[in-house]
């Protein structure tokens, strides 16, 4: 099958010395890594940042991790936790350290200029989920010492629900999301359903408020299928 993965570009202006570009993956749930290390090259990325949900589940998690593998062989790669790393069952903290990435587990790093942070799902180990439930509360206490830290702040949140609830308001520049799968049925610029969001979610594709981007995913399987909805690659360009 053809695969129709595709990129999303995105510009920003900000105080640097020199241009960054970076891109943005997630949900890629155990995908075929070859098209989304292709768009890497081809738009000549310094930084791999992963948005949560590189594997599936306890069964489908190997190509997850080769992509962090061969992903940190060429790029700094710095990863956050999403909800089916914690119910994969699988030691996910181990697994990403061996692959060379930087896991960002509610913490934060530096990187030429660049405060790049993780916010860990709320669903713990274990945790039961839905796509109508509300997604647990994170934890926060963190974020007080990341917003405070000076030069170009972002932050890894793989779920965009959390953004009207905790994140909005903070000091944070540039805040990457995934999880809702661009809404999966995509009528105009609206998704129909997200998890932790329900029917006509806000917050599936595309930029909000200047600070806010939600990657509609690399991947393309759910039980529901999508419609007018490819899996894409976001691209971000940071210039001086």
């Amino acid at each position: 099958m053809k695969d129709n993965l595709t990129q999303s570009i995105y510009t920003i202006k900000a105080d640097f010395d020199k241009d960054i570009t970076c891109a943005f993956v997630s949900d890629l749930h155990d995908r075929p890594n070859e098209p989304m290390l292709k768009i890497f090259e081809d738009n000549k990325t310094e930084v791999v940042l992963v948005g949560g949900d590189f594997v599936h589940n306890g069964k489908k998690y190997s190509r997850g991790l080769e992509f962090l593998k061969l992903s940190s062989d060429k790029y700094p790669t710095f990863v956050e936790i999403g909800n089916h790393e914690t119910k994969s069952g699988l030691d996910i903290i181990k697994l990403v350290k061996e692959s060379g990435a930087t896991l960002l587990d509610d913490t934060f790093i530096e990187y030429k200029g660049v405060v790049i942070g993780g916010l860990t799902t709320g669903f713990g180990f274990g945790h039961k989920q839905s796509a109508f439930m509300r997604t647990p509360e994170p934890h926060l206490e963190w974020l007080k010492e990341f917003e405070n830290q000076k030069g170009f702040k972002i932050l890894l949140n793989h779920h965009p629900e959390y953004y009207p609830r905790y994140l909005k308001d903070l000091n944070i520049d540039l805040i990457l999301s995934g999880h809702a799968h661009g809404g999966q049925w995509r009528l105009g610029k609206y998704g129909l359903i997200a998890p932790g969001q329900g029917l006509f979610p806000k917050y599936t594709s595309g930029m909000y408020d200047n600070k806010l981007i939600v990657s509609r995913g690399a991947n393309s399987v759910n039980l529901i299928p999508r419609i007018n909805n490819k899996p894409e690659v976001v691209i971000i360009r940071l210039e001086k």
